[in-house]
């Protein structure tokens, strides 16, 4: 990729055709310029993928394009909201024609199954390092929020819980026990290639009460939430949501899993009593896994008895 500058590198990768009426002004010039839909509010949130933090030095570029993007969209989604631009400011350790391509090649591909458009960003030499801003609207007094839980609401989780966790171990070889091949594959893809839960966050906007995404470990970003909406829980350990993957492993490390391991970008919520049978219907299986309660703290219960773990998830500090 010889004789490649910045301007080149953004015309060559990241500049696209298509049209959004409310793009009033996209790549090439200092700013975009976005119309937000009358009645709606903008959501924006910002995230930092750093190598061998976020993803191992070895990991695939078209990965690491996929999976910058949708811990972007996951907040939106944990915010009931559709999703619609993104930025991206990008350090790269040289101009690498391969890995650009493979890397726009999974950032787009995320981008487009959600309607997502890139409005503008920038690229810089360095360590690898990407960091995205993702924008969406949602209508005024219609965010989800961390906030709004309330005693005797239900908890739930979507999807299952601890696949990335054990998918890092496989990746980092620290995983002493043989993982069938199929169960491999459920574990590396969650960890590699996340789905946000844009469509979910749009229905639970009648539905939820409080919401967030998981993706500092469930029994940490829950804490968040308890704070938040200064309630406590009770979590029910049995009805942890467990993929073939996690079920085919001790079930002592399949627990630890699905309460510490981040990167799983489920959607943890609360919603009243009343929405059980709206939830059973959803287009996303979610899991009764607990129940808000007036009392502060979170109390552990297995076989309907208060049990001890002393768990934490993921921090950078």
């Amino acid at each position: 990729m010889s004789g490649y500058g910045e301007f080149d590198i953004i015309r060559e990768f990241f500049s696209r055709p298509g049209h959004d009426d409310n793009v009033v002004l996209g790549i090439g010039d200092d700013a975009a310029l976005l119309a937000v839909p009358t009645g709606e509010v903008l959501v924006v949130t910002t995230d930092t993928l750093v190598t061998g933090c976020h993803f191992p030095e070895n990991a695939l570029a078209y990965d690491i394009g996929w999976k910058s993007l949708a811990v972007n969209l996951s907040d939106l989604a944990a915010m009931g909201a559709k999703a619609r631009w993104v930025t991206l400011a990008i350090t790269l350790p040289d101009n690498d024609a391969d890995f650009l391509r493979e890397f726009t090649h999974g950032f787009f591909s995320l981008a487009d199954q959600n309607g997502v458009r890139l409005v503008g960003g920038d690229t810089t030499r360095g360590p690898l390092s990407i960091t995205v801003t993702a924008m969406g609207t949602v209508p005024v007094a219609q965010a989800l929020r961390r906030d709004g839980a309330r005693p005797g609401d239900d908890l739930y989780v979507s999807g299952t819980l601890g696949d990335a966790g054990l998918g890092l171990r496989l990746t980092l070889e620290q995983w002493p026990d043989a993982i069938e091949p199929q169960n491999q594959a459920i574990a590396l893809e969650r960890l590699n290639r996340p789905q946000p839960r844009l469509a979910l966050g749009l229905a639970l906007r009648d539905l939820a009460t409080a919401c967030m995404d998981v993706s500092d470990g469930l029994a940490q970003d829950l804490s968040h939430l308890l704070r938040a909406s200064q309630v406590g829980a009770e979590l029910n350990l049995d009805a942890l949501p467990l993929s073939p993957a996690l079920q085919a492993i001790d079930p002592a490390f399949a627990t630890i899993f699905a309460l510490t391991s981040g990167d799983d970008y489920e959607l943890l919520f609360t919603a009243p009593v009343h929405a059980r049978d709206a939830i059973a219907r959803l287009p996303i299986p979610c899991q009764r896994i607990g129940c808000i309660t007036e009392a502060h703290g979170l109390i552990f219960q297995r076989d309907g008895h208060p049990v001890d773990m002393p768990v934490a998830g993921y921090t950078h500090f």
